[in-house]
């Protein structure tokens, strides 16, 4: 909306003392080409021109008589009666148009500070000063704005970046109406500033000039292109846009023949409004930065999709706070582990900055490295702990640590100050597992406790943060209710005996936020479990002998014919045998070997030697070495994993099923 000048917001004036009025500061401005002098002194001021007249009570009308603006400004349906009185002569009248012209420039410059982004300061910028100050405006802006102390690229190139203008309107009635003019002063879209040329000059003397001076006349010449000549009989301002280092722009009032000239404390207005215009860009490139950094920093931390473990379906959602509060210390993982295990975790560092992030960040690392070496739930919340110790003081988050076993149907399940889960069954109860609070990770000397659960399949877990269930409307314990209520809601309508699809799910959940509900950012991980069946697994133990390859191919190729998997068994039983050969090796307790069909047939093999091996090109004389490589040849995918007491070697090959 346009800012009348005689609002209440003009009361207050924002001007310069008299002194800096009567002399504008001129700055050097960094960033034009290396060949452009500088110039020695200010722009010349033309001749005095015809004194404004002022409307009467008081309206601020900067450089003359002007038509108001209408309320919802040049874009507005609404219409003003343009009225123009004359002002009586004498020192009353300079005295009131010098402080209708103050408090005009004070709300202009409120107006154009209430932007944030670039596009908002711009139009506050147009709609502050059309029709108020000018009848049209031009605004060109840097092409690519330089960003901070950054080196601005070369060319120097200008962008039109808006232009509005208001003329009378041809409708009939009582009133003569302002509408937006469709028809704006013809100008060059991009304009390419040349190194002591009339433009530079006029941008490195950072003042506003006149438009019917010599060097203004070929920088708008310049500016607008040769296509574009600026029609006769238009006055104009040509008013460098500078920032904190350099010129970032230029700005063009014009105004057409009906009305007044402007007169040379207009130069003053132009450049107070330039100022402000220059200051808010700058600031506004510069928060689109930091909101650039943050945004990549939060994705950068969160994982980019979720892996797809045996048993298991998975869904997740990330909100920030607020678009302004994009930042925040909310992260939740699923990390693949040895046996078709899956470990799932959600967390949350107190506090949103870029600090918070950078806590979350190495805290989801810690715990994935943790995970890989298959530590107990407990154990992994008990080395964040002094992990977020180690970080410094006030480093704190709460956390929830799960593992969920396909095979044994189970989840152990391990809380650090985290909101409970919600378990909701096959049949449409949601419920609230119980689980001990915990301390927060960081608070030190706490010890974690872990719990293991039945988890049936078609059961659905969710973890999710506390910005999901608490705000400033509700308590936490009340959110968690409304959660579990509106999960068995949303279950009630698929039937019984289906599950609700899960990314319907979690959309269903984050629908249950209110307006005033988005106080924090919102992690949530869901996990449908599917489970292997018993008849899908082959479980035995071997001793560490000789005989012991030739048994596991054995038991491999009896179990095959039980699934209907023959196809696979002469590859199954050379790819067992080399890995159990090299299992023997170096046992000195029984060795584990299981299979499992899923979509894939897994093969797991584990000893108690803590020694992963490692593929390596055997050699001519070599007798061994070559085990590994006929694993990497034949096997779908192949690992190896390091757990508490040994580790486990895996491949997977693909069924034709």
């Amino acid at each position: 909306m346009t800012e009348h000048p005689t609002s209440h917001e003009g009361r207050q004036p924002l001007a310069a003392r008299p002194q800096e009025r009567a002399r504008p500061r001129q700055e050097a401005a960094a960033g034009l080409p290396s060949d452009v002098p500088a110039q020695p002194g200010g722009p010349t001021v033309p001749g005095q021109e015809a004194p404004a007249q002022d409307a009467p009570g008081g309206a601020v009308r900067p450089g003359g008589p002007q038509r108001p603006a209408a309320p919802g400004g040049p874009g507005s349906p609404g219409a003003v009666a343009v009225a123009v009185s004359p002002q009586p002569p004498g020192g009353d009248g300079l005295a009131r148009r010098e402080g209708d012209r103050l408090r005009f420039v004070g709300a202009a410059t409120r107006r154009i500070a209430r932007g944030i982004d670039l596009d908002e300061i711009v139009l506050g910028l147009c709609r502050a000063t059309v029709p108020t100050f000018s009848d049209e405006i031009l605004v060109y802006l840097r092409d690519p704005l330089p960003v901070g102390d950054e080196r601005p690229v070369a060319p120097f190139v200008l962008r039109l970046r808006r232009s509005d203008r208001l003329r009378l309107s041809d409708a009939e009635g009582e009133e003569l109406v302002l509408v937006p003019d469709p028809d704006p002063t013809p100008a060059a879209e991009l304009c390419e500033v040349r190194g002591g040329g009339a433009l530079a000059e006029v941008l490195r003397g950072v003042r506003p000039v006149f438009g019917d001076s010599a060097a203004a006349k070929a920088a708008l010449a310049e500016l607008l292109g040769p296509e574009h000549p600026l029609p006769g009989g238009l006055r104009a301002v040509l008013a460098p846009l500078r920032g904190r280092r350099r010129v970032i722009g230029a700005a063009v009032f014009l105004r057409r023949t009906e009305r007044a000239g402007f007169e040379p404390n207009d130069l003053l207005v132009a450049a107070q409004l330039a100022t402000h215009t220059a200051l808010g860009i700058d600031k506004a490139v510069l928060y689109g930065r930091e909101a650039y950094i943050a945004d990549e920093l939060q994705r950068t931390m969160l994982p980019d999709s979720l892996p797809q473990p045996t048993g298991v379906r998975l869904a997740s959602r990330y909100l920030p706070a607020a678009e302004t509060a994009r930042v925040g210390g909310d992260w939740y993982d699923a990390i693949p582990l040895p046996g078709s295990r899956v470990a799932l975790v959600v967390g949350d560092v107190m506090g949103h900055s870029m600090t918070s992030a950078a806590i979350m960040g190495q805290l989801r690392t810690t715990a994935q490295t943790l995970a890989g070496l298959d530590l107990p739930p407990q154990e992994v919340l008990h080395h964040l702990d002094e992990q977020a110790q180690r970080l410094g003081e006030n480093r704190m988050a709460t956390c929830m640590y799960a593992v969920y076993d396909p095979v044994s149907h189970r989840i152990t399940v391990a809380n650090a100050g985290h909101p409970p889960p919600i378990l909701l069954h096959l049949g449409g109860r949601a419920e609230v597992l119980r689980v001990p609070p915990g301390a927060p990770i960081g608070v030190g000397g706490v010890d974690f406790e872990a719990v293991e659960l039945d988890a049936p399949a078609g059961a659905t877990l969710l973890l999710y943060t506390d910005g999901l269930v608490e705000s400033r409307l509700r308590d936490v314990w009340t959110g968690i209710e409304q959660l579990r209520e509106r999960l068995a809601a949303t279950a009630q309508l698929t039937g019984p005996d289906h599950s609700p699809p899960l990314e319907a799910l979690c959309d269903d959940v984050l629908d249950m936020l209110g307006p005033g509900d988005r106080d924090d950012d919102i992690a949530l991980l869901a996990a449908r479990f599917d489970g292997i069946a018993p008849s899908d697994v082959a479980y035995w133990f071997l001793e560490p002998e000789d005989a012991a390859p030739g048994r596991a191919r054995r038991l491999a190729r009896r179990a095959l014919a039980r699934w209907d998997l023959e196809e696979l068994t002469d590859s199954v039983e050379l790819l067992i045998s080399e890995v159990v050969t090299n299992a023997v090796r170096y046992a000195e307790r029984p060795v584990t070997l299981r299979l499992l069909r899923t979509d894939v047939l897994r093969c797991e093999v584990g000893d108690d030697s803590p020694q992963l091996p490692r593929q390596r090109r055997a050699r001519d004389t070599d007798e061994g070495g070559r085990g590994l490589f006929l694993v990497n040849r034949l096997a779908r995918r192949w690992g190896a994993t390091r757990l508490s007491g040994g580790k486990v070697v895996w491949f997977e090959l693909a069924t034709r099923t």
